[in-house]
């Protein structure tokens, strides 16, 4: 039996109510907020914690891949796959790839992995998919659009979810695009675009593996079927004859269109709902269509615990403005901060990786003492070279002092609030805050890691690991 072993999602912290965008321009709203990643995420560091969502309990040298989805990449000339790799400490010996340019390239990647699970190649593969994009302002599409990240591991065993068939469709139609000089996504007329583009491609591409397995929509538990909008999406599950209650949201209303993780997004949200037995018929759409017909199994309830889509849901909080959303995706030129243009050096990033991306502090064989960065001479009993390396990212800690930075801070969301996080053991981390309110900042409070981007120095990505309170939602 080969399927999904486990799943996990991540969905920004903050939101934006659409009608405060509408306020902004005069024009109509929709109903409800999109999710808007903060100013120091993208879709690696999305993906980063959908991932580690997906494998909390899971050992993670058992998974021999990791493939990456996203129409916005952070990197137009490098693999972003071998950064989320290195971030979940998985070796090198895992085969990575990127799957991008297409909508539907997070259930591309799905089904490759599926087929190398078949094949043999490989036993477990972790599929991440992760979206950031823009649209033009004062376009629906600005309404439309939001920023979350999903991830599933494919394999062989422990499988709670069986993958029973799979079919795509290949087809050319320019209806959403963007060149390699573009930002905002571009659309073509609305009408047209759902007529022979959404519409036309997922009712074939669910209505052909219906008819293969002998099936209809009565068969199905639950049909999760991505949607642009809920109106195109309300009139196509109706044509393929489900009723309101099999049909799984689109999360519209509370996330918004996010993309590549889009249809991912809403099958871990039938997940966490889903029973032994249920059977799902799953599609996406992006340049042609991919379906799928999957099977609940019992190992359903051993991977209930995740913060999946639900306690992100939960956990959140409203941007106060539409110009600070601007200013989180630099769409205004904000007064320049020379003290914080930050510097970077390949070399150093590479040096450095160890305790940079994957977050490895020292543990000194001999006192057991933990330091982080790593330190080649123990502080406690002054051993040189002779410790271990043990990871620090998923680790809960408390915040041991802080300071509020107004001379630091940058942008239109000041204070940087400096902070000193304490693990076990009497580790001490210094970092910065984020997703969290100065007023909101207490001494002992509890914290988790989160990898975040700090600054494009030497021109290339850097980041590095924050704190921020626990996102369990409610």
């Amino acid at each position: 039996m080969i399927g999904i072993r486990s799943y996990g999602a991540y969905i920004p912290y903050y939101r934006l109510s659409r009608s405060e965008i509408a306020k902004t321009w005069g024009g109509p709203a929709l109903p409800g907020e999109k999710a808007v990643a903060n100013q120091d995420e993208d879709s690696i560091t999305m993906a980063v914690e959908a991932a580690f969502d997906c494998t909390r309990g899971i050992d993670g040298a058992n998974i021999d891949g990791l493939f990456f989805a996203s129409t916005t990449s952070p990197y137009k000339e490098k693999q972003c796959s071998t950064i989320i790799a290195t971030v979940l400490d998985m070796g090198k010996e895992i085969r990575t790839a990127d799957f991008a340019d297409c909508l539907r390239a997070g259930t591309t990647a799905l089904r490759a992995a599926l087929d190398a699970v078949k094949a043999g190649s490989a036993r477990n593969i972790l599929v991440t998919a992760a979206d950031c994009r823009l649209a033009y302002p004062y376009s629906m599409l600005e309404q439309s659009l939001g920023d979350a990240a999903a991830c599933f591991l494919i394999g062989d065993s422990d499988v709670a979810v069986e993958i029973e068939d799979c079919l795509s469709l290949s087809y050319e139609i320019t209806d959403v695009w963007r060149t390699d000089e573009d930002d905002f996504v571009r659309e073509w007329e609305e009408r047209w675009v759902t007529m022979y583009g959404y519409s036309q491609n997922v009712e074939e591409a669910a209505s052909a593996i219906m008819k293969r397995n002998g099936l209809t929509a009565r068969d199905f538990a639950k049909a999760v079927i991505y949607g642009p909008d809920p109106r195109s999406h309300a009139a196509l599950v109706r044509r393929l004859g489900f009723e309101e209650n099999q049909v799984q949201d689109t999360l519209f209303a509370t996330v918004g269109n996010t993309g590549t993780p889009s249809a991912l997004l809403m099958l871990v949200a039938a997940l966490e709902e889903a029973k032994a037995g249920d059977s799902i018929l799953f599609a996406s759409y992006g340049d042609g269509a991919d379906a799928f017909i999957l099977k609940v199994t019992e190992q359903i309830e051993r991977i209930k615990e995740r913060r999946g889509v639900k306690r992100h849901l939960a956990s959140k909080a409203l941007l106060s403005s539409y110009g600070k959303y601007l200013s989180f995706r630099n769409l205004v030129q904000l007064p320049p901060q020379a003290s914080l243009r930050g510097t970077g050096s390949a070399t150093i990033m590479w040096r450095t990786k160890n305790w940079v991306l994957s977050c490895h502090a020292s543990k000194c064989r001999k006192c057991g003492l933990i330091t982080y960065p790593i330190q080649r001479v123990c502080y406690g009993c002054q051993a040189k070279d002779d410790y271990d390396e043990i990871s620090l990212s998923r680790e809960k800690g408390t915040l041991f002092t802080f300071s509020l930075d107004n001379l630091a801070s940058a942008g239109i969301n000041p204070p940087i609030i400096q902070s000193v996080v304490r693990f076990q053991g009497a580790t001490q981390f210094y970092c910065m805050m984020t997703d969290c309110e100065p007023n909101e900042v207490r001494v002992d409070m509890p914290v988790e890691m989160t990898l975040r981007r700090l600054h494009e120095g030497a021109n290339f990505h850097n980041y590095f690991w924050k704190c921020r309170p626990p996102r369990e939602g409610g």
